[in-house]
């Protein structure tokens, strides 16, 4: 009786542990960038590149490595162009804000030449 629930609990543990596994590796594909395909992710790639990264992330996974290992590995490996939300660096900070900047610049330009003179009476 005893190994019999022994048995169950390890393949309970086994198939929790592989569940968990195929959610972090699915998560992690679906973050990442095709370079070879246009506006893809690697989770919606068939490209021979998306199945190597797919190959490798599943090994990395089974090393025992979390996400942020993994996105680092890659990011070193790759670029951050690999990541479809890259991290916010030091020489990144006009990519991250220079929308912002002309949006606002934009705004105050369409005030000044919207706003209509007043018209003095003499």
């Amino acid at each position: 009786m005893k190994n019999i629930i022994n048995i169950l609990l390890l393949f309970f543990f086994i198939t929790s542990n592989s569940q968990a596994n195929e959610n972090l590796n699915n998560k992690i594909l679906k973050n990442l960038r095709c370079l070879v395909c246009q506006g893809q992710t690697v989770q919606d790639s068939n490209s021979e590149f998306a199945l190597i990264i797919k190959s490798v992330v599943k090994d990395k996974i089974k090393e025992g490595n979390n996400e942020k290992e993994i996105y680092k590995f890659l990011s070193e490996k790759y670029g951050d162009w690999i990541l479809l939300n890259p991290p916010f660096k030091k020489n990144s900070y006009l990519l991250w804000f220079l929308p912002y900047l002309l949006f606002i610049l934009g705004i105050i330009l369409l005030f000044f030449l919207l706003k209509k003179p007043k018209i003095r009476l003499k």
